[in-house]
């Protein structure tokens, strides 16, 4: 079966960014990732209204990327901080992914804004696909698409 045979309604990448396609979600993520836990803070930070940030981050709640815990400082009302999920750390390669070609291609003169570093040994980190032998895949063209075990044709729709 070629690509142009297969509905692409069955698709990871689609359902994919049903959820983290739409541009705040991946900036409010990044400011989580960042260690950013609290409403404010976030709101601060990204220059959101909180009635739009609050939204915003019911929406990540409901879609299973982050948890949402209480906490009050003395004399004053609960609060809320957000940590990532499962689901949400694992979004770490895609973050990783943007970062290094924002620093590649869309860096200005200066530099990156931001570097990561791996927490044990300092060292800059990398993001790098590699085939389940082990063999770097540097370009798309070492990469071939193939239709998967559940893959539907448009003639059995």
């Amino acid at each position: 079966m070629h690509w142009h045979e297969q509905d692409p309604v069955n698709c990871s990448v689609g359902r994919t960014l049903e959820v983290v396609g739409k541009p705040w979600v991946l900036l409010i993520l990044r400011e989580i990732f960042r260690g950013l836990h609290r409403f404010h803070d976030i709101q601060q930070h990204l220059a959101v209204s909180p009635p739009v940030l609050s939204r915003r981050l019911d929406s990540l709640v409901h879609d299973g990327l982050i948890d949402r815990a209480a906490y009050r400082v003395p004399g004053q009302r609960e609060r809320y901080e957000y940590r990532l999920t499962q689901q949400g750390r694992a979004l770490l390669p895609v973050f990783a992914a943007l970062h290094e070609w924002g620093d590649t291609y869309r860096a200005d003169d200066c530099g990156a804004a931001t570097v990561y570093r791996h927490r044990d040994c300092g060292a800059e980190v990398r993001l790098h696909l590699e085939c389940a032998h082990g063999h770097r895949l540097t370009t798309g063209d070492d990469v071939v698409a193939e239709p998967g075990i559940g893959a539907i044709t448009l003639a059995t729709k």
